[in-house]
């Protein structure tokens, strides 16, 4: 069973890319300015440390996928207080990846008027389970085979180092309206993983996170001509198809774009630094692969990066693939090149996209072990 591994620094110069509202520091410091807003952050004895909620960071992917030539995004229908997409993995690249729950409420004679709101919304329709007015929809479930992590500052800032930006609004006659927010200047790290096993594989197990197919999408999967695996507990999409979403995966995150406040704080967040690798079971590989100095300023630990081809090296089914821009930590290069060739699979340094590009090459001929 394969993952991905992955780790992301993405550079904020003076950004604020994920905001909670208002804040009681604030309020305490400006009491006569109601229109003011609080960046996400966490307090801790080391300081402060500004993030991005692995929620948002899932939202900035998905709709960069929207943009990747083949994505197929899943059509969403939004009850009174509940919200899901198609939950058809089958036809939908994004229900086979982010996952997905669908739980419609109604029970009785309310389900031919769910059925017929999904038609015109071009849903898919939904078994049923039991009779009667107290026949209900059946959940369908399935977690993602893509896991991110929160994004968090590489290292503490002191409260006195969040900035406020005070503005306002005076393209009128009379007094300006007052409004003023926190931005921060950090760089943010994430991990991702991704299942590689559970790609392109759907279940109809009745099991909470593995009903991830009914009778309605097991037809469509049949009518497809998937195969069946697992002793028919699954169906899975042909190799070529389930390539294809991965790379798309890929390029999103290469390409990745979001973020609160860009018209005021324009900040590409597309990650300056990025390192991949394929190894058996679900451990992530890189999570001290990079740390901060005591200025603050991230430092690719190449000891940590030494170990982990040591001790995982019957684990590895890749080189590390290493993405680095030039202009960003420049004075770093030459030591993780040296570091990177003298590996059991030796790596390179490339641009994060270039490197993608390199992943995906390497995809064609391994997708057989990668995705088995």
């Amino acid at each position: 069973m394969a993952h991905i591994s992955g780790i992301l620094l993405i550079d904020c110069p003076a950004s604020a890319l994920n905001n909670a509202g208002k804040s009681i520091e604030m309020e305490r410091n400006d009491p006569g300015n109601e229109n003011w807003t609080a960046i996400k952050k966490v307090r801790t004895a080391q300081g402060v440390f500004p993030y991005v909620s692995a929620q948002a960071l899932r939202y900035w992917l998905r709709e960069t996928l929207r943009t990747v030539p083949g994505w197929t995004s899943s059509p969403v229908f939004r009850e009174d207080k509940v919200a899901y997409t198609d939950a058809d993995p089958v036809q939908y690249a994004e229900d086979d990846i982010f996952g997905y729950m669908r739980a419609p409420s109604g029970k009785g004679k309310e389900l031919n008027e769910k059925r017929a709101k999904w038609k015109n919304e071009g849903l898919s329709d939904q078994d049923t389970q039991g009779s009667g007015d107290k026949e209900k929809f059946a959940a369908l479930t399935r977690n993602s085979p893509l896991k991110v992590s929160t994004l968090i500052s590489i290292a503490p800032l002191r409260s006195r180092d969040v900035g406020s930006d005070f503005g306002s609004m005076s393209r009128f006659e009379g007094d300006p309206v007052l409004f003023t927010h926190e931005f921060y200047r950090t760089t943010l790290i994430g991990m991702f993983s991704i299942d590689l096993r559970q790609l392109g594989r759907f279940y109809w197990v009745d099991r909470t996170g593995y009903r991830h197919l009914d009778d309605v999408r097991k037809r469509v999967a049949e009518e497809k001509g998937l195969r069946a695996i697992d002793g028919e507990k699954a169906f899975e999409l042909p190799l070529g198809e389930r390539k294809a979403r991965l790379a798309q995966v890929l390029q999103g995150l290469g390409a990745l774009a979001g973020g609160a406040k860009q018209a005021l704080h324009y900040t590409d967040v597309s990650p300056r630094l990025l390192v991949m690798g394929v190894a058996k079971g679900g451990n992530h590989l890189f999570p001290t692969a990079v740390s901060a100095n005591d200025k603050g300023q991230p430092v690719i630990n190449l000891p940590a990066l030494q170990e982990i081809d040591s001790v995982f090296r019957d684990n590895l089914l890749s080189e590390f693939f290493v993405g680095l821009a030039k202009g960003y930590l420049d004075d770093q290069r030459d030591g993780l090149s040296s570091c990177l060739s003298a590996l059991s699979r030796p790596g390179k340094i490339e641009h994060p996209v270039a490197m993608i590009r390199s992943f995906s090459k390497e995809l064609e001929s391994a997708a057989e072990t990668w995705l088995a």
